[in-house]
């Protein structure tokens, strides 16, 4: 399980100026079991990056690989069975619907899948409870707080059998303590889980690269190009 990004370029049309570079020649790689941190201003194409890796666009040129398989090679509706399948989404908005509860948030994956969703109770219980949320099932999203919502958006992107988790901006609505925690929660839950994480943030305050409970690797983006790579052992 592990994500790579070979010679990846994105460009984007930008009337009469051409085209402007989101993503120039970006080569990355994230091990199973390990979690990548992208920093970088706002507009320097982290997000661009992301969506490359989740599959969600094509890039102009370069090589997207996740557990040895170029995705670029595969017809779309391959690529919309990996983005289910192997891909957890984490938002920088919970994004959760307002009128299912907890426990029906992460049903409804498996619903999506085609599956039965009360054979996935369990799987769903179990997350729960490994968020810090096991007795909060039967709750409204209105009736959680910001960092509760983020912690059920992360067990979310966890149900099933992932291979990837992308995450982006996950602690911007929160205060840096809880923002540590929430940091802390999915770096641990990759490493239990043996999952391949690119977490997109601007705050590295909550990232203690290489320290305990922190990030695996700190890359610097700018101007669509990696600035700095330091992949901590």
């Amino acid at each position: 399980m592990s994500l790579s990004l070979s010679q990846v370029s994105l460009s984007y049309p930008d009337g009469d100026a051409g085209r402007v570079h989101a993503v120039d020649q970006v080569s990355l790689h994230v091990p199973a079991g390990t979690v990548t941190a992208l920093t970088g201003p706002s507009g320097c194409g982290k997000s661009s990056v992301l969506a490359v890796a989740g599959t969600l666009i094509q890039p102009d040129s370069g090589v997207v690989s996740i557990d040895g398989v170029d995705v670029g090679e595969l017809r779309e509706a391959q690529r919309a069975q990996v983005r289910r399948d192997q891909i957890g989404f984490v938002f920088q908005n919970d994004n959760l619907l307002p009128d299912l509860t907890v426990i029906e948030q992460l049903l409804l994956v498996a619903h999506l899948r085609g599956q039965r969703p009360a054979r996935h109770r369990a799987e769903a219980h179990d997350l729960l409870d490994r968020v810090g949320l096991g007795g909060q099932a039967d709750k409204l999203p209105r009736q959680l707080s910001g960092g509760m919502r983020q912690r059920v958006n992360i067990a979310r992107a966890l149900m099933g059998p992932r291979s990837v988790l992308l995450i982006d901006e996950p602690t911007s609505a929160l205060d840096q303590a809880r923002g540590r925690d929430i940091v802390e929660l999915i770096v641990g839950l990759c490493h239990e889980r043996d999952l391949a994480a690119l977490l997109v943030t601007h705050d590295l305050a909550t990232l203690n690269v290489g320290g305990a409970g922190g990030v695996d690797a700190l890359v610097h983006m700018l101007d669509g190009r990696l600035e700095q790579d330091a992949l901590v052992s």
